[in-house]
């Protein structure tokens, strides 16, 4: 007979319908189990927390670790604060190139 984890007896498994369940979800758990190792994930993360099981010192944030190694931060702050920088002067270019643009209708609509 199969065993019910879930009540802990040994029933059959069309007499408890919970087990048909949890069959299926296990059955469910397997399929993306198959599918992250299929895809190189598992063997990924390992090999971070295993990199990151290794550091001797730990770092303050792992959450940061475990994404710097995995290729997934985000730009450098320098990168960050360069772009701030330069999209504040291109705004103000433009605010300059909107006042010329009013002043040179202005002088075509004069003629």
């Amino acid at each position: 007979m199969p065993f019910c984890p879930l009540l802990k007896l040994q029933r059959i498994s069309i007499l408890n319908p919970g087990c048909l369940s949890l069959q299926a979800s296990e059955s469910k758990r397997e399929q993306f189990r198959r599918y992250l190792e299929k895809a190189g994930v598992l063997d990924s993360l390992t090999n971070v927390l295993i990199a990151l099981y290794e550091e001797n010192e730990k770092p303050n944030n792992a959450l940061d670790f475990l994404k710097q190694h995995l290729g997934v931060s985000g730009p450098e702050a320098a990168d960050v604060e360069a772009l701030r920088v330069e999209l504040a002067e291109l705004r103000q270019k433009y605010e300059l190139v909107l006042e010329e643009n009013k002043e040179l209708k202005a002088k075509v609509l004069s003629f």
